[in-house]
């Protein structure tokens, strides 16, 4: 199956809604998590969460947009933008 890449950035000043939703969260992501290469916050210089990167193993393009459709960070509203892209692995 291919890789995906899914990339989202919180709206401005979503830090409490982030925390509010995480629990949630992180319980959607472990239940793929056997499709997970990683999975993590993207941080600001600072060390605040400001986003989410997933690369997961996923059928094809709708299946990946379905998982993320499903994820309680987007059904809460949390992301400003996102984007799922096909993402190939080279190294290592």
């Amino acid at each position: 199956m291919p890789w995906f890449a899914i990339h989202c950035i919180d709206k401005l000043e979503s830090a409490e809604l982030r925390a509010h939703t995480r629990s949630a969260h992180l319980e959607h992501v472990n239940t793929h998590k056997d499709q997970v290469l990683v999975a993590g916050p993207l941080l600001r210089p600072d060390g605040r969460a400001m986003g989410s990167l997933l690369i997961m193993d996923f059928e094809d393009r709708d299946a990946a947009l379905a998982f993320s459709n499903a994820d309680p960070y987007h059904l809460a509203g949390l992301f400003e933008s996102r984007s799922i892209t096909n993402w190939h692995k080279v190294l290592p």
